[in-house]
C-alpha cells in the first residue's frame, strides 16, 4: 500500500519547476509593461502545476501498465513497483487534470474563451505523451511538446491572460526556458536509454543515441545564457541570469564526461536548480528596465 510520501514521490516534485519557471517569467514580463495581475497569475500556475502533476501521474501509469518502468534506474514508479493499483494513479492523474481544467476554464473567463483551445491541447498533449494508442513520448516527440507548452504557451500565455496582448519580448523569453525545460527530459531519458531500448520505448535520446543525447542537453543548457545576451538591449537587467553559468557547468561537465545512471540523477537535480535560479533572475531582470 502507497504511503502518503510514496504519492508525493509519484508526483515527482523534482520537475515542478518546469511548471513554476515558466509563469513566474510570463508574470516579469507582463510586470514590465506595468501590467501584472496576481488573480489570472496565480490561475495560471495552478493550471501549470495541475497539469505537470497529472502528466507524470498519467506516464506512471501508462508506463507501469506496459512494463516500459520494470527495469528503471531512477525514482521508484508507483504502478511498476506494485506500491498502488493501476486504477488509483489513473484516478489521481484525472483528478490533476480535472483541477487544471476547472482553473483554465476561470482564467479564460475572465481573460478570453480561445484560451480553451491551447488548454484542451495541453490536456490531450499531457495524457498522449505515453498514454493512448500511439503515444508520442515513445516516438521521439516528447522534448517537442515540452518547448511548446512548457516554453512557448505557458511563458506567452502566462504574459497574455495578464496584459491582454501578444508581446515580441515574451515570444523571445519563452526560448531559454522552453530549452531549460527540455533539458530536464533529455537527461531523464539518457539516463532510461538502457531500459527504455529494452521496453520498446523509443524516447529521442534512444533514437538519437547515448553521445547525440549528450550533445543536445549541452545545447538546451547553454543557448539560454546566449538569449539573454540578445534581450540585454531590451532589458539589461536580464543579465543577472548570466550568473547562474557556474550551476549550468557542474551537470554539463556530468553528462559530457559520460556519467551514466544514478549519476545521472544529482545531473537532473542540479539542473532543475539550474532551471529555477535561471528564471529567477530572467524574472527579475524582465520585471526591471531603466
Amino acid at each position: 500500500m502507497a504511503t502518503a510520501r510514496d504519492w508525493l514521490n509519484g508526483a515527482r516534485p523534482r520537475t515542478l519547476p518546469a511548471a513554476i519557471v515558466p509563469v513566474v517569467v510570463g508574470s516579469g514580463v507582463a510586470y514590465g509593461y506595468g501590467r501584472f495581475a496576481a488573480g489570472p497569475a496565480v490561475l495560471a500556475l495552478v493550471v501549470a502545476l495541475a497539469l505537470q502533476v497529472g502528466v507524470n501521474y498519467a506516464n506512471d501509469y501508462s508506463d507501469g501498465i506496459r512494463g516500459a518502468d520494470e527495469r528503471r534506474v531512477g525514482p521508484v514508479r508507483l504502478v511498476a513497483s506494485g506500491l498502488a493499483r493501476s486504477g488509483r494513479v489513473l484516478a489521481a492523474a484525472m483528478a490533476s487534470f480535472a483541477v487544471a481544467c476547472v482553473a483554465g476554464f476561470v482564467l479564460a473567463a475572465m481573460t478570453s474563451w480561445w484560451l480553451l483551445v491551447p488548454g484542451a491541447a495541453a490536456v490531450l498533449a499531457a495524457w498522449t505523451y505515453t498514454g493512448g494508442r500511439r503515444p508520442y513520448g515513445y516516438r521521439g516527440l516528447g522534448e517537442v511538446a515540452v518547448f511548446a507548452f512548457f516554453g512557448v504557451a505557458a511563458v506567452v500565455g502566462t504574459a497574455f491572460v495578464q496584459m491582454r496582448t501578444l508581446t515580441s519580448l515574451a515570444l523571445a523569453a519563452c526560448v531559454p526556458v522552453g530549452l531549460l525545460a527540455c533539458a530536464l527530459l533529455v537527461i531523464n531519458n539518457l539516463r532510461d536509454i538502457p531500459s527504455d531500448e529494452l521496453s520498446g520505448k523509443r524516447t529521442l535520446a534512444v533514437l538519437i543515441g547515448d553521445q547525440r543525447t549528450r550533445l543536445l542537453y549541452t545545447t538546451c543548457i547553454l543557448i539560454p545564457f546566449a538569449v539573454v545576451l540578445v534581450l540585454a538591449p531590451i532589458r539589461p537587467f536580464t543579465l543577472l541570469a548570466l550568473v547562474t553559468l557556474p550551476l549550468a557547468l557542474i551537470p554539463v561537465r556530468s553528462v559530457r564526461s559520460g556519467a551514466n545512471g544514478p549519476a545521472l540523477i544529482a545531473a537532473l537535480g542540479g539542473t532543475g536548480r539550474l532551471q529555477l535560479a535561471f528564471g529567477a533572475l530572467l524574472t527579475i531582470g524582465l520585471a526591471v528596465h531603466p
